[in-house]
């Protein structure tokens, strides 16, 4: 896919609301695309979390084990970003995210959305206070 596309992609993701035009073409010059196939795992409960993902086609699914079996949180189309903690902090992922489609996501590593809220620090306030206000 294109920069271009990609910024599309970012532009509807509401988490980066705000992000100028020349912070999003950083980002996607960042980021990297997978394609998974249904039913293979995006990342487990539990897991070390280092960065967060876009989902650019298909769906994701959201999904916990419990003693009676797996329980749904939803599945996640286009635009949606799984795992936003993860760009702004240490974390571990709190549920299981599984290909319910062929799906393909763009993966945003920490280092790389931090380096641009580094270089951007009016994008960084006004995420921390939009984050504040949740």
């Amino acid at each position: 896919m294109a920069i271009d596309d990609d910024i599309r992609l970012f532009s509807i993701v509401p988490f980066l609301q705000g992000f100028g035009p020349e912070a999003l073409r950083l980002l996607a010059f960042g980021s990297e695309r997978l394609v998974l196939r249904p039913g293979r795992e995006l990342y487990r409960v539990n897991q070390a979390a280092d960065c967060g993902f876009i989902v650019a086609s298909g769906e994701i699914l959201l999904s916990s084990d419990t003693e009676t079996g797996t329980q749904s949180h939803g599945r996640y189309g286009r635009g949606a970003l799984l795992g936003e903690l993860a760009l702004i902090a240490p974390s571990r992922r709190p549920v299981n995210a599984t290909a319910a489609t062929e799906a393909e996501v763009v993966r945003i590593s920490r280092s790389v959305f931090m380096r641009i809220l580094g270089e951007y620090p009016d994008i960084a306030a006004k995420l921390h206070k939009r984050i504040a206000a949740e």
